[in-house]
């Protein structure tokens, strides 16, 4: 008598559309997600990094469009003195926040000064990034006395109190007629970007190298190097996109710390010149020294609450990206 063995179904070779078709009939969803659809699915998640988005957008919209959300002008009194006093108006219709010692209305300079800060932030954050990024993959890949004439580099600026180092720098560079060209002049908000971004890429160096290190002995980099892959290939197409979470949350730090740093050079008087291109968070946060001591309440809880505002909402989408780009976080998930 003939015996049969029975055959296995995983031996069967079954072509793909044919799988896809029975799955569809058997009400089975296949539906693959992309690793962009992954992140974002992640970064909906987190509840905190989603609100904080929304306040910021908001706060986005409302800045770049000043002129259209604005009461009054920049420098605009909220009423000519010869209609009454205007200084130091509590807060009131004519005057949601109140008025500063010339009578102007603190809330239009909040909207603008924002504005001012935010473009520092940010235009300060991509350039430490980038150079921070590059500065620390090279260093990170080549290792040896490169890397560490690098560090060490690093780790001398990094010593230097923050705030003497950045004003006694600004100084030597505001002296260099040369440079003003391109740095402009010392209390411009270009000026502030270029000096903040020359301090602020040594910590992102510092991250990017530590990641690099992690992963440069990974399997896949050994792979890309055993097929012929040159190292700025290796650089730009696996180690740097590996450490895209981290470098993000770089990012946002170094975004919310060149808004606090500006604020704090303008408090000393060495932040941009108040007017209207340069009026800045800073001026105004300058501007509560004053309110504080004369019981105007105003001048420091609208400015400093703005500054903590956006702190805490560029922290957040901070780690809502740190957890969306993390590739060992659950993706079925």
């Amino acid at each position: 008598m003939t015996s049969y063995q029975p055959v296995h179904e995983s031996r069967i070779p079954v072509p793909l559309d044919e799988v896809y078709e029975v799955s569809e009939q058997e009400g089975l969803d296949v539906k693959t997600l992309t690793p962009r659809q992954l992140a974002w699915h992640r970064y909906r998640r987190h509840k905190a990094a989603m609100i904080s988005t929304i306040v910021f957008g908001i706060l986005l919209v409302m800045v770049i469009f000043a002129p259209v959300f604005a009461r009054y002008g920049v420098n605009e009194p909220v009423f000519p003195i010869s209609e009454g006093p205007n200084q130091f108006l509590e807060p009131q219709s004519v005057a949601w926040f109140g008025t500063d010692d010339i009578g102007r209305d603190i809330y239009t300079r909040l909207l603008y000064g924002m504005r001012t800060s935010i473009f520092i932030g940010v235009a300060t954050g991509i350039i430490a990034t980038l150079i921070g990024t590059a500065i620390g993959a090279i260093s990170g890949v080549r290792g040896g006395k490169l890397d560490d004439g690098m560090m060490r580099g690093t780790d001398v600026f990094l010593a230097f109190p923050f705030l003497v180092a950045i004003i006694v720098v600004r100084e030597f560079i505001g002296g260099l007629s040369f440079l003003e060209p391109v740095t402009g002049d010392k209390t411009s908000v270009r000026f502030i970007i270029f000096l903040l971004a020359i301090f602020a890429w040594m910590g992102v160096a510092r991250l990017v190298r530590g990641q690099v290190l992690s992963l440069k002995e990974r399997e896949f980099v050994e792979a890309a190097r055993a097929v012929g892959a040159s190292e700025r290939r290796i650089i730009v197409s696996h180690l740097i996109p590996n450490s895209i979470g981290p470098i993000l949350v770089a990012l946002t730090i170094t975004i919310i710390g060149a808004i606090v740093a500006e604020s704090t050079l303008a408090f000393f008087g060495f932040g941009p010149q108040p007017g209207s291109g340069g009026t800045s968070l800073g001026n105004l946060v300058l501007l509560s020294r004053g309110g504080a001591t004369q019981g105007n309440w105003w001048l420091v809880v609208f400015p400093c609450g703005a500054l903590v505002l956006l702190a805490i909402c560029v922290n957040f989408i901070g780690d809502g990206l740190r957890d969306a780009f993390d590739p060992k976080m659950d993706a079925g998930s």
